[in-house]
């Protein structure tokens, strides 16, 4: 049965239910990038991530996609873990079968916005439907047409995504996200690399998607304004952990630990 993310309010979800799960979760390059990372965001949940740049921040979104893997810890998807599956009543490294099943409730729209300049954009978004989901071509353009409809771009379907601005490329990449219906989206600064005069429309689009459907978010961002708005759970992060979390008044009017105090300082 194909899977559905029908609108709703954020409060239609019980987000005391938790969607992710890192737990005591390690990973290290040079240096050790994640410390024993604790955190959880509940279901329909609309989390945002702050903090310094070289923090982690970005590198939870690469552990949830499957980029990188943790050295230590467990990672769960709605109570499934991700790195690692069930074999003879042991918990095993996960296969290839197993990492694809769970990458498919999954979606991430990226900085640098990943789309096939030689595709149109119609083709951009019907890609990953027709190949990851087995649609039929006809049944694909359907959901592709409808999901560009929804970020303002279904008269540019016929287009390839080089001729179309750095703010409309990044919308086209949240309707391919979109359009896959997964259950947690993940968000990357998807406004820095576009021009400021851009920022404004692709933020509408994901304003409509935090307040009208019930997916699950993460985000990292530097847009301040933008996650007191649309925040259920502002964190704090830095040097690999959780500095502290809190409601969005809570985190931006009144944080509690002098290291969030001095971060907001600087940024806004």
């Amino acid at each position: 049965m194909e899977r559905e993310n029908p609108v709703a309010t954020k409060d239609d979800v019980r987000s005391d239910q938790p969607m992710v799960e890192f737990r005591n979760v390690v990973k290290r390059y040079d240096q050790t990038v994640l410390d024993n990372l604790d955190l959880v965001v509940g279901k329909g949940d609309k989390s945002v991530i702050i903090g310094p740049s070289g923090s982690g921040k970005t590198t939870i979104l690469r552990i949830l996609m499957t980029l990188v893997r943790p050295e230590e810890g467990q990672v769960l998807i709605d109570g499934t873990p991700l790195w690692t599956m069930e074999k003879g009543g042991q918990l095993v490294d996960a296969n290839d079968k197993h990492l694809r099943e769970m990458r498919n409730s999954l979606g991430m729209v990226f900085q640098q916005f990943n789309l096939f300049p030689h595709m149109t954009v119609l083709r951009n978004v019907t890609e990953g439907l027709i190949r990851v989901q087995g649609m039929s071509k006809d049944q694909a353009e359907e959901e592709a047409l409808a999901n560009l409809d929804r970020v303002g771009l279904r008269h540019r379907a016929s287009d390839h995504t080089w001729q179309l601005s750095g703010g409309q490329q990044q919308r086209v990449a949240i309707a391919r996200a979109i359009a896959l219906k997964p259950r947690v989206l993940l968000f990357d600064e998807v406004t820095s690399a576009l021009d400021p005069e851009l920022v404004g429309e692709v933020l509408e689009v994901i304003r409509d998607l935090a307040f009208n459907t019930n997916i699950t978010m993460l985000f990292v961002t530097h847009e301040m304004r933008f996650a007191r708005e649309i925040a259920d759970n502002v964190i704090m992060f830095d040097r690999g952990q959780v500095v502290e979390q809190g409601p969005p008044a809570q985190i931006f009017d009144d944080p509690r630990e002098l290291r969030t105090q001095d971060f907001l300082r600087k940024v806004t």
